[in-house]
């Protein structure tokens, strides 16, 4: 199977990408499907299909042409299916607390629950070998990046915490119903904790396998999207996934001659030379502004023309590894690549055998093997785009 993300900040085209590119795949044979990862999903319109505006098919895929299907998943149906026995706990406890009953079943559909959906068919998908290419048309950028952070988060609280609070509320149980009105989580709960977690087991691997899976970042040449884009591209390799394209998207063609225009071409010129430089050797993909709306499949066929040319879309165009943990002289070295980043931008600390990297707003928690985990001390710093962490024996 081959995955690819399509990522980056809201309206520079994210589904334009992804749909055109699954256009492209399906018509070479290959069995595709584009699923959204946005709350708003607009997958539907973008191929200009005759439905309902609330329409979602009930989260299935729906096939749109030879060998291509969408996928927009509906957060009602899901609970259904995966999250039963957490949803009913959530909302109960909330309804003890005196809200309504209806708004206690809406409030309890938390964020992250559609996130752990998309996860889970993403790992049914790759096991079941149902389609050959997953092609996902992303939320704004954090939220992608609180999507693909999930599954590490999952296995820290499975690890660290889950064992122990079942076991404290086991045995609090029979008291607290005798002095308290709120009810603790049953066994029910935690069965369902539990096998929502095992459902997800691999799937972290899946998505930082860069066989597997890549991240294109879709941009436009203006300063705040770049910027946006810079951040981005950063805090993918933060959590191990290879950026093997950056897409450059409606740019202005050099035929318009319009004075109006003229400003506006130089600028984006300018910009699309800083974004050859900041993400260089990974290969930028210009593309020109459309006259019209990009809508329908014809259009988005042009549109995959336009960005790969003769090119196959499923090559991985740049192998890169944003991490790696090597041993030298006996000693471990742990490699992350930050890029666009200052030594005032990271914080660093080791916890048992957890490494904690926090750059910015984002932290990532690295579960070390038992023997860099047995480190006295660690050392890190800034190597160009690389900052290495050395644990020493």
């Amino acid at each position: 199977m081959r995955i690819i993300f399509f990522a980056g900040k809201g309206g520079v085209g994210k589904t334009s990408v992804a749909a055109a590119t699954g256009i492209k795949t399906a018509q070479a044979g290959h069995k595709t499907l584009v699923m959204s990862l946005d709350v708003a999903h607009s997958l539907s319109d973008i191929f200009d299909l005759e439905r309902s505006l609330i329409d979602q098919n009930r989260g299935r895929p729906l096939r749109v042409r030879k060998n291509l299907w969408i996928q927009e998943l509906d957060i009602l149906e899901e609970i259904e299916k995966n999250w039963g026995d957490i949803h009913k706990y959530i909302s109960t406890l909330l309804n003890t607390t005196g809200l309504d009953e209806i708004l206690a079943e809406e409030l309890a559909i938390l964020p992250g629950m559609e996130e752990v959906s998309l996860l889970l068919y993403i790992n049914r998908y790759a096991q079941t070998k149902e389609f050959d290419v997953i092609l996902l048309d992303c939320a704004p950028t954090g939220e992608s990046l609180r999507f693909i952070s999930i599954p590490t988060t999952l296995e820290w609280y499975i690890k660290k915490i889950f064992k122990m609070e079942r076991t404290l509320v086991r045995y609090a149980r029979p008291i607290a119903k005798r002095l308290y009105d709120v009810p603790l989580p049953g066994e029910d709960y935690f069965d369902a904790v539990e096998f929502l977690f095992n459902r997800l087991r691999g799937v972290d691997e899946i998505l930082i396998d860069p066989e597997i899976t890549t991240v294109r970042l879709i941009t436009n040449p203006e300063k705040i999207v770049l910027k946006e884009t810079q951040r981005a591209f950063m805090y993918f390799c933060l959590y191990k996934m290879n950026i093997d394209g950056i897409i450059m998207n409606r740019v202005l063609p050099e035929t318009v001659h319009d004075a109006y225009f003229q400003d506006w071409r130089e600028s984006q010129r300018q910009y699309i030379k800083n974004a050859e430089t900041y993400f260089s050797p990974i290969p930028l993909f210009s593309v020109n502004l459309f006259r019209g709306e990009i809508l329908g499949q014809r259009s988005l066929k042009a549109l995959a023309d336009e960005i790969y040319g003769d090119r196959n879309p499923l090559d991985r165009f740049f192998d890169g590894k944003p991490y790696s943990l090597i041993k030298a002289n006996g000693k471990y070295q742990l490699r992350v690549k930050v890029p666009f980043i200052e030594k005032k931008d990271v914080e660093l600390s080791k916890i048992s055998d957890e490494l904690i990297v926090r750059v910015g707003s984002f932290k990532r928690h690295i579960l070390l093997p038992r023997q860099v985990a047995a480190s006295k001390s660690v050392r890190a710093k800034l190597d160009g785009e690389y900052l290495s962490v050395h644990f020493e024996p």
